[in-house]
């Protein structure tokens, strides 16, 4: 009997060792503040706000539908993502269009079509230079740059923001670098699975 309860203190000893090992740590807050507030069109000409996000953890990006470079990859990994998510009411997908001048909401609707996105859960967001580059470089910490002597005007970074339900930046990532985007499928439902 004594040997049995020294046996069961060893099993449950190694049980929660193991659990302890496992336990995943909470994914940290970057940056001091929330996203700010805002108010965009989407490519249906419907306003969006913040209140869209409201309870939901979603990917955010900055891109423009002309970019033959980072873009295309980019949200070929987001369009994968937003498959695998399609039935989870609490992801959304937030992307920015840097380009004040031609992504009219007709033209991200087009765009979104040729993406195969429908539905809600995916906004493709414009608004003026202003709104736009201030929330970039404001809230999410990334630069956008307008250089007319550019091939494509718009100079940006291919990162892919992670936030959570209260509006905070979770991890941020690479979008042209694997093992930044398997973590962040791997972070998302870490976020996901957190208690906020």
């Amino acid at each position: 009997m004594k040997f049995f309860n020294s046996l069961s203190f060893f099993s449950i000893s190694i049980m929660f060792f193991l659990c302890a090992c496992t336990e995943t740590k909470p994914l940290p807050i970057i940056g001091s503040k929330q996203i700010a507030n805002f108010k965009f069109l989407n490519q249906d000409s419907i306003q969006i706000t913040n209140r869209n996000f409201d309870n939901k953890i979603y990917i955010a990006d900055f891109f423009f539908t002309s970019c033959t470079t980072i873009c295309p990859k980019m949200h070929r990994i987001m369009k994968e993502i937003f498959n695998e998510y399609q039935d989870n009411d609490n992801v959304m997908f937030l992307s920015h269009t840097v380009d004040f001048k031609y992504d009219k909401p007709s033209r991200l609707n087009r765009y979104a079509h040729n993406l195969g996105v429908k539905g809600k859960k995916w906004q493709f967001a414009y608004g003026s230079k202003d709104q736009i580059y201030s929330i970039a470089e404001n809230s999410y910490l990334t630069s956008v740059i307008v250089d007319t002597t550019a091939k494509e005007t718009y100079i940006h970074q291919g990162y892919l923001f992670l936030v959570d339900k209260n509006r905070r930046i979770r991890g941020v990532y690479d979008s042209s670098v694997e093992d930044h985007v398997t973590q962040l499928k791997k972070e998302m439902q870490i976020l996901l699975d957190e208690k906020q």
